[in-house]
């Protein structure tokens, strides 16, 4: 299940690209009159006019499900999940419609409201991609929905910005992270991408509190991005990154000299510095076999 957030100014256009569609399919709406396509259009022109100042007053949330759980997505079924994601999202006491596609093999549907509500009030965006990422995860988890391999199988053509330029901030980190050793190796590859790092301090002080990204005309939070972006996590992960390349050297190391047990004391990793500590991959049964042959040797030699 993903929810990708747009807001617009036309009704006019939403609305009749949503209903427009090859086999579409009015599912469930509410504060609208249902008659047609014009009538549904004039019925949030009318509710919009309440709050004239807000210009992107369209609300408008394409909600898609994995091909894996189709055989599920009855229609009924589609309109729970969609209004469960309303109410968790905080979309409520407002014009909405639900929208059913079948121009793709995954199922999904278009939620389609007023972000003026009934009272004349707008309702809020405050974190909505963050809160958008949860809503779909804690949904997916209650009704056992399929789990895809993550950002990376998104199709990033076909997204809108600024969730594609999202997405494509999310790939190079993922790259990025594999094959950094530093914080100055990480940044200089994201830059290499046309992506900017902004650090936030704490007060005057040096010490980092979050982390930003940039690219183009947008700017996203680490965590808006990924959970696992924000500068504590990143900040790890590039601490585990190194801890495996030494780790993996070592091995390697060790590996080449195995033949030659003896020889073998000091053993430079891949961070230039010395490892002291038994090698990780010699066996016990060799390590035993080289205590019993000093004890001969020391017997020999009274």
């Amino acid at each position: 299940m993903i929810g990708k957030i747009i807001k617009g100014k036309s009704f006019k256009g939403c609305i009749s690209y949503v209903m427009g569609k090859e086999e579409a399919k009015l599912l469930d709406g509410e504060g609208v009159l249902l008659t047609d396509t014009k009538s549904i259009i004039n019925s949030f022109y009318l509710q919009s006019r309440m709050n004239p100042k807000l210009t992107r007053c369209v609300g408008h949330i394409p909600l898609s499900y994995s091909p894996h759980d189709k055989e599920r997505m009855a229609d009924e079924f589609m309109i729970k999940l969609a209004k469960e994601y309303m109410k968790a999202m905080k979309i409520e006491n407002t014009q909405y419609i639900v929208v059913r596609h079948e121009d793709r093999n995954h199922p999904h549907c278009h939620i389609i409201f007023n972000r003026i509500d009934n009272n004349g009030k707008t309702i809020s965006e405050k974190n909505d991609y963050a809160r958008n990422e949860r809503v779909t995860k804690s949904i997916k988890e209650k009704y056992g929905l399929y789990f895809g391999k993550g950002k990376e199988q998104v199709n990033i053509n076909r997204l809108q910005e600024p969730d594609k330029t999202k997405y494509e901030i999310h790939s190079v980190i993922n790259n990025s992270l594999k094959r950094s050793r530093s914080w100055k190796q990480f940044r200089d590859y994201l830059n290499h991408n046309g992506i900017e790092i902004k650090f936030k301090f704490k007060g005057n002080s040096h010490q980092v509190q979050g982390i930003s990204f940039m690219k183009g005309d947008y700017s996203f939070k680490g965590s808006d991005i990924d959970r696992s972006f924000s500068f504590g996590k990143l900040h790890k992960q590039l601490a585990t990154t190194v801890s495996q390349m030494q780790t993996q050297s070592i091995q390697q190391e060790a590996q080449n000299y195995r033949s030659q047990p003896s020889v073998v004391e000091n053993i430079p990793d891949s961070l230039g510095t010395i490892s002291h500590t038994p090698l990780p991959d010699l066996k016990q049964e060799e390590i035993l076999l080289s205590k019993k042959r000093k004890k001969k040797f020391k017997r020999r030699s009274l």
